[in-house]
């Protein structure tokens, strides 16, 4: 059986209810209203081993480190639900991200023993609805963060909707939130997939090709281009398969199958570090091998979702 709603980030319990952001700065008052946290992207969870959002009263005292007021994120039955960023505050113990996977704990003195996570980090561990909602709010923030100033005009404009809007009073120009939609792919030939490794990955980590939609593109032309132009492989038929939110910092993961209609493989360097095509039977053993040359993509991303599918026969491919 193939789930495509399944995969981590693509769900959330939260409704959205946009009829409500105009007046959203009065349902902080609710008895029942709670916000998350968020630090410089990472979310405040209440378990460290198995995180779940920590969802805190409005009146909390970490809360009085935000600088600007939170986002409505939506309704979680009759129950306002907020989030606030609080990137403002300086952790004195570890003020820097690693590199290619955070898996540090920040701890602000009011959390009374809550931590901070990456959701990348910690996506292996994470809730499934807690992580749908937990992106929600750093997209939305993230936005923000790199949005402050019209694009048209270039004045700075103001936070409005509750969040899900900015507004320049300069020009009257009107701002929403973007998605940046990537393309990653099943790319198959007889049997066999097609896999590839980035330069900047650990050491052995392979995993799908993928890559961002240009304007004027759909995304079966976004598949063939992305393909050839790393692998030098030609595609024919493309099909969708599933998608992940991934707001890192504002893509939508666009998973596909894909045809390919030639197997040599001519790498474009500034793209792979190695490509090459596997078997079910090929996969399989490097799990089991004692000294496996393959590091499999992390666990939660759609990547692994995906190979993991193919892996096990769930998907129903034309091929």
């Amino acid at each position: 059986m193939f789930d495509s709603e399944t995969v981590l980030f693509a769900g959330g319990r939260i409704d959205r209810a946009a009829h409500l952001r105009m007046r959203a700065d009065a349902l902080l008052a609710d008895p029942e209203a709670r916000s998350m946290v968020m630090w410089r992207g990472k979310a405040l969870f209440e378990d460290d081993a198995a995180p779940r959002l920590a969802w805190l009263p409005p009146d909390a005292p970490i809360l009085g480190d935000a600088a600007e007021p939170p986002i409505f994120l939506g309704l979680d039955g009759t129950a306002p639900r907020f989030a606030h960023d609080i990137s403002g505050w300086a952790d004195p113990v570890a003020d820097a991200a690693p590199g290619f996977a955070d898996t540090s704990i920040n701890r602000h003195p009011a959390a009374g023993g809550l931590g901070f996570q990456d959701l990348r980090g910690a996506m292996s561990r994470l809730d499934p609805t807690d992580a749908g909602d937990a992106v929600t709010a750093k997209g939305i923030f993230g936005w923000h963060a790199s949005h402050r100033f019209c694009a048209r005009c270039g004045a700075p404009s103001r936070v409005a909707q509750a969040g899900w809007q900015r507004v320049c009073d300069a020009c009257g120009g009107s701002h929403f939130p973007r998605t940046d939609p990537v393309v990653i792919m099943l790319v198959l030939h007889r049997g066999r997939l097609l896999m590839g490794r980035s330069p900047a990955w650990p050491e052995g980590m392979f995993s799908l090709l993928a890559g961002f939609m240009e304007p004027g593109e759909s995304i079966e032309a976004a598949v063939r281009r992305e393909v050839i132009e790393e692998t030098g492989v030609r595609v024919g038929r493309v099909g969708y398969l599933a998608s992940q939110p991934w707001p890192f910092p504002a893509s939508l993961m666009i998973g596909c199958w894909a045809e390919a209609l030639s197997d040599e493989i001519v790498l474009d360097p500034v793209e792979l570090e190695d490509a090459f095509w596997i078997s079910r039977e090929g996969l399989l053993a490097e799990r089991t091998a004692e000294s496996p040359r393959l590091r499999p993509a992390r666990r939660g991303a759609i990547a692994h979702f995906l190979i993991e599918h193919w892996l096990a026969g769930r998907l129903d491919l034309p091929l």
